[in-house]
């Protein structure tokens, strides 16, 4: 039971440290731009690990027969070629989502999360660690998305809500949590957005230097006990010489 604890606050754990918006300041961009609300983080979020899974998977098949002069470009071709999909599919099922995103759909060819992942693991890995990393990796950033989506939206209208982009932006629920007197514009505009960038990714350093610390401490009690351990074997031999 401790072990499987354990192992979930390894994962949690992972999740926050190596987080690629807050951990690895990756993607800042598009997060900055589109964490006005909800829809636009969920969008986003399910897009990026669309093309991340992908573009992983069959750059780990094609890594092995790629030219090493060439391999950035093959990649890069891979990432534009399953945007151009995503873009075609949300151009015909989903048009206000596609509409909001706007740009920042078409800058997910050069993300440097997708590109890095392509280069930094998945071009030495094998398909199933390469899935599982764009996975991660794209829920991680999702995750960003909507903590900061969340935060903005809330204190910036006051209003908790979601639609349904493939119905027409049908409103799934609407709540207001803060009476309109009381929000701050700020956050909807760029000055929100970083602040509260600024404020989550401290959160994180913090927790950072924290596991430092702690794998410092660990690391030293380690030490101690291993010179007891062999003094005390040291101790015996001499006695019993």
């Amino acid at each position: 039971m401790s072990e499987n604890k354990t192992k979930k606050r390894g994962f949690f754990s992972k999740m926050i440290t190596d987080n690629p918006v807050f951990g690895l300041y990756l993607g800042i961009c598009s997060t900055l731009a589109i964490s006005t609300s909800i829809n636009n983080a969920l969008g986003m979020g399910a897009g990026v690990i669309f093309v991340l899974v992908l573009s992983n998977v069959v750059v780990s098949l094609l890594a092995p027969i790629t030219p090493d002069d060439i391999h950035i470009p093959v990649y890069i071709v891979v990432i534009a070629t399953l945007v151009t999909i995503l873009q075609m599919f949300l151009n015909a099922y989903a048009v206000d989502l596609y509409t909001a995103l706007g740009a920042f759909l078409s800058l997910i060819v050069v993300n440097c999360i997708i590109l890095g992942r392509a280069e930094a693991f998945a071009s030495s890995h094998n398909v199933k660690e390469s899935a599982m990393d764009g996975l991660m990796m794209g829920i991680s950033y999702t995750l960003s998305l909507v903590v900061m989506s969340l935060i903005r939206q809330i204190l910036g209208t006051g209003v908790l809500e979601l639609t349904n982009p493939f119905a027409g932006s049908a409103v799934i629920f609407s709540v207001r949590l803060i009476p309109e007197q009381f929000t701050i514009p700020m956050f909807t505009g760029e000055t929100g957005a970083f602040f509260t960038f600024a404020v989550l990714a401290a959160l994180v350093a913090i927790y950072k230097n924290k596991l430092a610390e702690e794998e410092a401490a660990a690391a030293k009690a380690a030490k101690i006990a291993a010179a007891k351990e062999k003094a005390a074997k040291a101790a015996k031999a001499k006695e019993a010489a």
